[in-house]
């Protein structure tokens, strides 16, 4: 009498069906886990070592083993190999510990004049100074060996990855009014307010830019020869151009003023720029919430737009039609102007050579009466996508 047909009990879930299916089809996996995501999902459509065994060539014992291995280990666990015996540990749990707490710390302060750990470095270190940290495993410590051990804990003391410091305390503050603005900015373009009731200009400064001239001309391209224009790689200094930029989020109108410093009469200029181009009221109100970094001397007398604006810079700020609303940017947050001012000069000042410094005022003057009415008009969609 033949023995009854085994079959084990095996359950996949919908999310492990899928993980098969993409490693079973994939090219790029190891062959021995391709095959075995081949057997578990053919035995999952029909419960046979044999026919299992036939369809993909292999003997139904291998198939048994897979499918035993599933059932207790998981499907995707019994897709790799068991770990073997092998040769016993010699490196004790404290000793790696003890090596990834001094990978955690600067190899400069234990004496070297590195700043960061080399695994060389660090496998030297561990060798001189495990013994009589009580790891006498470490006295043959190779640097393959210390490879391993940072892997396995996920650490790279090799490496910088740089973070940016929340330095200002009110910057949860600072980013909801921020919001609100841009807010009120998209209220406004739906309730059709013309351009004329209402001003919010988003501020930011953009100094030290570099005036570069050319030493030699440009060489056009030639076909098969060269495929761009060429530059002489030596260049010029001209000195550096401060840009004061803001733009008008309702219209995308761009504010721009170029000059060779950067202080608190240059701003001021730019208030005077502003107001003479505004086409408000004359009881338009001028406020602000973020011009002490810029107004680092007291404004003089009469420097200002008009009489009342001194007193009204640091005022609240104000969305009643017939206001203009000046939001300067800060180091906690990045208005859509910062982002213009940072890429549009770059791009522009990289691909052009400049003559003197004045030539380079009247050239970038021109990039930004371009980008006013291709570029910029744009930005104003920063406000749809906060909300």
């Amino acid at each position: 009498m033949a023995a009854p047909r085994l079959v084990v009990e095996l359950t996949i879930g919908g999310e492990d069906v899928t993980t098969l299916m993409a490693i079973a089809r994939s090219r790029t996996e190891p062959a021995s886990r391709v095959e075995r995501a081949r057997m578990l999902l053919a035995y999952r459509d029909e419960p046979s070592f044999f026919a299992v065994g036939r369809l993909l060539g292999v003997h139904h014992q291998t198939v048994q083993r897979c499918i035993e291995r599933a059932a207790a280990l998981g499907p995707l666990a019994a897709l790799d190999d068991s770990a073997r015996p092998g040769k016993m540990a010699t490196i004790t749990p404290e000793a790696k510990a003890w090596l990834v707490s001094l990978a955690c710390q600067k190899a400069k302060d234990f004496g070297y004049p590195h700043e960061l750990w080399t695994t060389r470095l660090l496998a030297r270190h561990a060798r001189e100074h495990g013994p009589a940290a009580g790891h006498e495993c470490l006295a043959k410590l190779v640097q393959g060996t210390v490879c391993k051990i940072l892997d396995a804990h996920a650490v790279k003391p090799h490496r910088i990855r740089y973070y940016l410091e929340r330095r200002d305390p009110e910057f949860e503050e600072k980013m909801a009014h921020v919001l609100c603005i841009y807010r009120e900015v998209e209220i406004l373009k739906e309730a059709n307010v013309p351009s004329d009731a209402v001003a919010i200009i988003s501020y930011d400064e953009k100094p030290g830019m570099q005036a570069i001239g050319s030493t030699a001309p440009d060489l056009p391209p030639k076909p098969g020869v060269h495929a761009a224009f060429a530059r002489d790689h030596e260049y010029k200094r001209h000195g550096t151009l401060s840009l004061l930029a803001g733009i008008d989020l309702v219209t995308g109108k761009v504010h721009a003023l170029v000059k060779d410093r950067h202080r608190s009469c240059e701003f001021i200029e730019f208030l005077q720029l502003l107001d003479s181009a505004s086409r408000l009221q004359p009881r338009s109100r001028l406020s602000s919430t973020t011009i002490q970094p810029t107004l680092r001397r007291k404004p003089k007398p009469g420097s200002l737009p008009n009489p009342k604006a001194a007193s009204n810079l640091l005022s609240p700020p104000s969305m009643v039609p017939g206001s203009i609303s000046l939001r300067a940017s800060s180091a906690s947050w990045r208005a859509p102007c910062s982002d213009a001012s940072k890429s549009l000069p770059n791009k522009s000042l990289r691909s052009a050579s400049w003559p003197p410094k004045r030539t380079s005022t009247n050239s970038l003057s021109c990039i930004l009466g371009l980008t006013n009415s291709k570029v910029l008009l744009n930005m104003i969609r920063f406000s749809e996508t906060l909300y």
